[in-house]
């Protein structure tokens, strides 16, 4: 969100900049002693005092404590964030051993969304949360029926873009292996590569089981096209919870507990963005309050107009924004690339 932001001089520039940074390491109040000592600043005490009580009237900084230093507020993170942060690439070394994990395993998105969620987990020591890529078009690639017991019968859905949705079927009448694959082989045939309108729009079949097992194919692409994103990957949650500013047991669990909550915080932020744009949500911008302590830092992955997911991490305010900006735009490019590779193969 965009905000009217007062001009700061170069000084008081540097002295918020210093208080971000040393209030991420340590989780305390900064005092102007503090920056002078570790900081070697070439100037006095009182006149640090002086900028940083220019910095508290102004928004930027406040003081939890008559006695105590300055934390920054959310204001302070977000000019930190959008004026004095350096969004710098990781080092070659991070790269090479982030690009390593990935292409050291088993190809296929049911391999690389897990995997995304723990480098993410790690790099950054926070939350991290992907989302599968889903495609606001369902279009069906394959069908596989296979028997378990009695007359129950398990259908694996695949659709363009490697969607899975798997249904437990109890057919009208009993059918063995051999028979459940050729009706499967029938559908796919007719089916392959069909959106859900054109499924929907197909005469009925003389076999009332190619119906019947139709008419679960349908149901299910239909759940499939109303889906916001697609399947959830958490990692890192540990990491939150060990934060001193959730020792009081005001974390941000609810949000990443009820789905629909984070549904609508992607969705009303990166996924009508371009890909690969990263957005950093502060303390929830007045409108998510279960974020009010947090930060969150997302990006949209994928094709355009294809086939594309969120992923990025969340954590408290007090984060190392340059380092992990620069972690979730690099997990982005490499997941874009290993679905654009998917959707070739």
């Amino acid at each position: 969100m965009l905000r009217k932001m007062n001009k700061l001089t170069d000084r008081q520039k540097v002295i918020l900049s210093l208080v971000v940074h040393e209030h991420t390491r340590t989780a305390q109040p900064v005092a102007s002693k503090t920056l002078i000592n570790e900081y070697n600043l070439k100037i006095s005490s009182a006149t640090v005092r002086n900028e940083m009580n220019t910095l508290t009237e102004l928004g930027y900084l406040r003081q939890p404590h008559t006695s105590a230093g300055r934390v920054p507020t959310e204001e302070g993170y977000r000019y930190y964030v959008s004026n004095l942060s350096q969004h710098t690439s990781l080092s070659s070394a991070t790269r090479n051993t982030i690009s390593h994990q990935f292409y050291q395993s088993r190809k296929g998105l049911e391999y690389w969304l897990p995997l995304a969620a723990s480098v993410l987990a790690s790099h950054s020591q926070a939350v991290s949360i992907v989302t599968a890529p889903h495609s606001e078009k369902v279009t069906f690639k394959h069908l596989e029926l296979i028997a378990t017991r009695a007359s129950q019968v398990l259908m694996v859905l695949v659709l363009i873009g490697g969607e899975i949705q798997q249904q437990i079927l109890s057919l009208d009448d009993f059918r063995n292996q051999e028979q459940l694959s050729q009706i499967a082989a029938q559908i796919n045939q007719a089916c392959e590569n069909t959106s859900l309108e054109q499924i929907k729009s197909l005469p009925a079949n003389n076999d009332p089981l190619v119906n019947q097992v139709l008419a679960a194919v349908t149901d299910q692409m239909t759940l499939a096209s109303k889906l916001v994103t697609g399947e959830l990957y958490l990692d890192g949650l540990t990491n939150v919870l060990a934060e001193p500013e959730f020792s009081d047991g005001n974390s941000p669990l609810k949000l990443l507990e009820e789905r629909p909550l984070l549904d609508d915080l992607i969705a009303r932020t990166v996924l009508s963005e371009e890909i690969g744009g990263v957005q950093v949500l502060i303390g929830g911008e007045n409108t998510w309050q279960e974020l009010q302590n947090c930060s969150v830092i997302l990006t949209r992955y994928g094709v355009a107009d294809q086939l594309s997911g969120a992923l990025g991490i969340l954590g408290p305010m007090r984060m190392p924004y340059s380092q992990t900006i620069g972690t979730v735009r690099f997990v982005a490019e490499l997941m874009s690339g290993l679905v654009s590779d998917n959707l070739v193969n």
